[in-house]
């Protein structure tokens, strides 16, 4: 184990979150490790407490505790199996000199946790192709939600992602299968979200509760949200395939939010189950076999400025197979959907 450490943050390493300042200078430490150390207080920026997502600026003073040697580490998303580098390398979609663009599987987590040895973050090793360093994440997907993930392939290009992604600066199109037909079948979503009580197997200290705007002030934690959608076709009136875009980006907001209104995402356990309200006829958190019960929300297409040309990027993730295989049993196909079909309705 090393000692107590006091060290500056540098005069090029202003203006980025903690998590990726540490995780450069101590690159065996796993996320989980660092956020651990963070919520305990054992991190400390200026002498004060602070989180993963704290951003740190140059002549700071960042306290670290005794950390484990690197060979003490089980780090075994670094020692990827052939498989395993055959997957993430076979979800790039998009590649240049400053970003990489991927179709995340649905199942695979972002960023490691709690049990979680296999994830996207760990997996990078096996993107830096010609590359020194591994490519840094500059957002996440949720682990059950497929679809576009980016990284960026230099410091400078992930300083201008996070930016963009911060300051909303980005077109975000998801689609999802949902319970029932939405009505109006184009409209918003304007709950607010506050992490919803209690703990247990259920992890319900993870789910997120939906408040009406007006008492958004009256509750600790709450933050308002906002989901524009529009139905782009539907069966009967048993289930609809909808186009969403997250205004704001809260945790689960997109799940939270078409729960709420009545129909909720096919494959949605969390927030879908049979005893949530919907106007699906208790279809929820399943379809039946032929659809299978894996969350139908996918990360279909993002829209952002490169980092370095300033010209726009528009990068498309095709559907994952579970979706694909409830695409052709309803007859709808990809090319069905405009590229923004939200273009000149909102």
């Amino acid at each position: 184990m090393s000692r107590v450490q006091t060290l500056h943050v540098g005069p090029d390493e202003g203006d980025q979150r903690l998590d990726r300042w540490i995780k450069r200078r101590f690159p065996h430490l796993q996320q989980g490790r660092i956020e651990k150390m963070c919520r305990k207080g054992e991190i400390r920026v200026d002498g004060g407490r602070v989180k993963s997502s704290t951003r740190v600026e140059v002549g700071q003073q960042v306290r670290i505790p005794p950390l484990p040697d690197p060979n003490e580490v089980d780090n075994r998303p670094r020692d990827m199996s052939a498989a395993d580098i055959k997957l993430i390398q076979g979800c790039v979609i998009y590649k240049d000199d400053h970003v990489i663009a991927l179709n995340k599987p649905a199942g695979l987590p972002t960023q490691g946790g709690s049990k979680q040895t296999r994830h996207v973050d760990g997996f990078a090793e096996a993107l830096k192709f010609d590359y020194d360093e591994k490519p840094r994440l500059v957002h996440r997907l949720d682990k059950d939600t497929s679809g576009v993930l980016i990284l960026a392939r230099t410091r400078m290009a992930a300083k201008a992602l996070t930016e963009a992604f911060r300051h909303r600066n980005t077109e975000k199109i998801y689609w999802a299968l949902v319970a029932g037909v939405p009505i109006p079948k184009l409209g918003s979503v304007k709950y607010a979200l506050v992490k919803q009580g209690g703990a247990g197997k259920r992890g319900d200290n993870e789910k997120m509760q939906c408040l009406h705007p007006r008492d958004v002030d009256k509750v600790e934690g709450a933050k308002r949200a906002h989901t524009d959608y529009t139905v782009l076709t539907s069966l009967a009136d048993r289930t609809a395939w909808v186009a969403l875009t997250p205004v704001t980006g809260r945790t689960h907001q997109l799940r939270a939010h078409m729960a709420e209104i009545g129909h909720p995402i096919v494959g949605d356990a969390k927030y879908g189950s049979v005893a949530q309200e919907n106007l699906g006829d208790g279809w929820g958190a399943g379809m039946g076999e032929e659809i299978g019960r894996k969350l139908h929300l996918h990360a279909r297409s993002l829209r952002i400025e490169h980092p370095e040309t300033g010209k726009e990027l528009w990068i498309k993730a095709a559907l994952p197979p579970h979706m694909q295989h409830s695409w052709d049993f309803f007859g709808w196909k990809e090319s069905h959907a405009p590229d923004n079909p939200f273009e000149g309705l909102l």
